[in-house]
């Protein structure tokens, strides 16, 4: 535990001495902001490896004049594991901060985002050791607020203010469902303290329900579950690249903390949980990457992926709890391992591609699409990381997101084969909803890396791009870096889950370890034989490359059907590319088309221009936030700017409470 408070302290001290010294000193305020969070960050990695690798448990009690409550903080090892991502990207990100702030807003005063870049990693650090109702709220509090300031941080646009308010707007929303429950937990315990919760719920059963469904709107607005994600495309374009980064990797999966440690207070699940996570997890799955397909703006194309990505560890979640609800350790340990495994894996792979997408807007500034080409060859360190990026989070192998969603895939095959009726209808709706969403992704991610970074430039920003600094590329780096090394090592990681999956399910350790070892042995064949693939085809094409050298044949540019001045127009735009799949699913979004068809032998002009618009941002929320708008204008006319008038409310009110304590006693 002195780890970790040494690296609150320290996350603490830097932001605060950034905020300090501000305008007046740009220069140190980076440099110290940044020592703060680099140096806070790695000694709160290492305290969190050791409590994992090490299975200690450390708590901290502390009394505070603050009445209903204590600060009760722990490690376990479910808190450690969601420290990892917490600490370990935060690290990265505040490496990445500096050099990119320099470039990109050099003349905009960083003492204040680094205090929020601070603030918000020790938000959710706070979060995953709270072990008191009252200290967990506080604690959400400041993860709620800190990223309020990093999106409006460019406070002069429209859209970054706009952005900055929905986001607001939609946490608090979610932190009301959560008051809710704590203030219930805190009646029925009679204190504040977790430990009391699970007793308190096990004498009230009839609770438990609405427990569990105050925690899934409470957390899932953090998370991003459909229909509550509309913050998610409207807050990630906004805030700065390695704030965006922070809270699409890690974030948002304080929800998934959330909602995995209350069920653990919960008791035994029941089956309709299992439904309802999986009803959650495919509709935001296949939504998420529906809506990402039709986005033309790179960062909010990979917000969208975010949603998609929770829908995924919902899938996990989802299988995991049917299967403790059918009494299988086999099913649960394999849903929930690969539910968890997957927070760690989107975490770095989403965090890379939000880094690769601040690489191309410090190189070429912009992010759309259609402005973009050609950046592999100018920018070829951060494409290759942002290309193993875009490997990892469409799923294929050897990289670390075919490990999670392999065992995804797997517990949906397992729900199927063993399970009847509701088990396996269950398991094959995980199956299909996982494949599709696969497939997308797929397809969304060829439409980026190919118009980003292939072909042609489409403007003359793409075409003078350069590499970006080392600080940047190094942290992007290091990400990609761990996406192969976790998927080569996935087998070895598996090995190492079953204390996680037991903490989580209750099952016991040696059957977690059981139900894992097959897996590791099936994960390690299958990296097997990608790395002899790998090996086979690297030999042949050195083979073919001195045999051809040797018979004279030189390189030359492509043969392109005749034309021999290839140029941006010959080029698939975003828009083009996306546009088949976008007609498949016109039901659900909406998406305007403006189209110049080429006329004539020797057409001079044609253009296709798709636009779409979140419906449930266009249909549910917009109008719901009009009509509260004009009803509370109309309140306006109860604050007048008379003090005499406020007097008089404040003596009406102390009057009726007067009243109301008489009748009451």
């Amino acid at each position: 535990m002195s780890g970790f408070l040494v690296a609150v302290g320290l996350l603490l001290a830097g932001g605060l001495l950034a905020a300090a010294f501000g305008r007046r000193s740009p220069g140190l305020a980076h440099r110290v902001g940044q020592a703060g969070a680099v140096a806070g960050a790695a000694i709160g990695l290492l305290a969190a490896i050791r409590s994992l690798l090490l299975g200690e448990r450390a708590n901290l009690l502390l009394p505070w004049s603050m009445p209903g409550g204590g600060v009760h903080l722990g490690i376990d090892i479910l808190s450690a594991f969601f420290l990892l991502p917490v600490f370990g990207l935060a690290l990265l990100c505040a490496v990445y901060g500096r050099t990119y702030l320099t470039h990109h807003a050099a003349t905009r005063n960083p003492g204040s985002l680094w205090l929020h870049f601070n603030l918000l990693v020790l938000g959710m650090a706070l979060v995953v050791t709270a072990r008191d109702g009252l200290l967990f709220l506080l604690a959400w509090e400041v993860l709620a607020l800190s990223p309020f300031f990093l999106v409006g941080y460019e406070d002069e646009k429209a859209g970054s203010r706009h952005a900055a308010w929905i986001y607001l707007i939609a946490t608090h929303l979610g932190t009301g469902f959560l008051l809710v429950m704590f203030v219930l937990l805190g009646q029925l315990a009679g204190g504040s303290d977790f430990a009391g919760y699970a007793p308190a719920l096990a004498a009230r059963p009839e609770l438990v329900p609405l427990v569990f469904v105050l925690a899934l709107i409470g957390f899932g607005s953090k998370a991003g579950f459909v229909p509550t994600h509309v913050w998610l495309p409207e807050a990630h374009p906004a805030a700065p690249s390695h704030a965006s980064a922070l809270m699409s990797g890690v974030m948002i999966k304080t929800g998934i903390y959330g909602l995995v440690r209350t069920m653990t207070l919960l008791g035994a699940p029941q089956a309709w949980w299992g439904w309802v996570l999986i009803a959650i997890g495919a509709s935001s799955g296949i939504l998420g990457v529906v809506f990402a397909l039709a986005q033309h703006d790179l960062k909010r194309l990979l917000a969208y992926h975010s949603v998609e990505n929770i829908g995924i560890i919902m899938l996990g979640l989802g299988v995991g709890t049917l299967g403790l609800a059918a009494g299988s350790p086999l099913l649960a340990t394999l849903g929930y391992a690969g539910g968890l495994l997957h927070v760690i894996n989107h975490s770095i792979f989403k965090g890379l591609l939000f880094l690769g997408a601040g690489a191309v807007q410090s190189s070429t500034h912009t992010l759309a699409l259609e402005q973009l080409g050609g950046l592999l060859k100018r920018m070829p360190r951060s494409g290759f990381a942002f290309l193993v990026g875009a490997v990892a989070i469409v799923g294929l192998p050897p990289l670390n997101g075919f490990v999670s969603e392999f065992l995804i895939f797997v517990s949906g095959f397992l729900a199927v084969a063993e399970g009847s009726g509701r088990m396996a209808a269950g398991g094959a709706s995980t199956l299909v909803a996982l494949a599709l969403i696969s497939g997308l992704a797929g397809a969304c991610f060829a439409k980026v890396v190919g118009v980003v970074y292939l072909g042609e430039p489409r403007s003359a920003a793409a075409g003078a791009a350069q590499e970006v600094p080392r600080a940047m590329r190094g942290s992007m780096l290091v990400l990609a870096a761990l996406c192969v090394l976790i998927g080569l090592g996935g087998p070895l990681l598996l090995a190492h889950l079953g204390p996680l999956v037991s903490e989580v399910t209750g099952v016991g350790i040696a059957t977690t370890d059981q139900a894992l070892l097959p897996m590791a042995r099936a994960l390690a064949f299958a990296v097997a034989i990608f790395v002899a693939l790998a090996v086979l085809a690297s030999g042949l094409w050195r083979w073919r490359t001195r045999r051809l050298a040797l018979q004279g044949v030189r390189s030359a540019p492509t043969w392109g059907c005749g034309y021999s001045a290839p140029n941006p127009r010959m080029q698939y735009t975003a828009s083009s590319f996306a546009d088949p799949l976008n007609r498949q699913f016109g039901a659900l979004m909406h998406v305007s088309r403006e189209i110049e068809m080429p006329r004539g032998l020797f057409p001079g002009a044609a253009r296709l221009e798709t636009e779409s618009d979140d419906p449930f941002h266009h249909l549910l929320f917009a109008p719901t936030f009009r009509w509260l708008d004009r009803l509370l204008n109309r309140a306006e006319i109860i604050q007048r700017g008379h003090t005499h008038i406020y007097v008089l409310y404040v003596a009406a009110t102390l009057l009726v409470v007067l009243i109301f304590s008489i009748l009451t006693l």
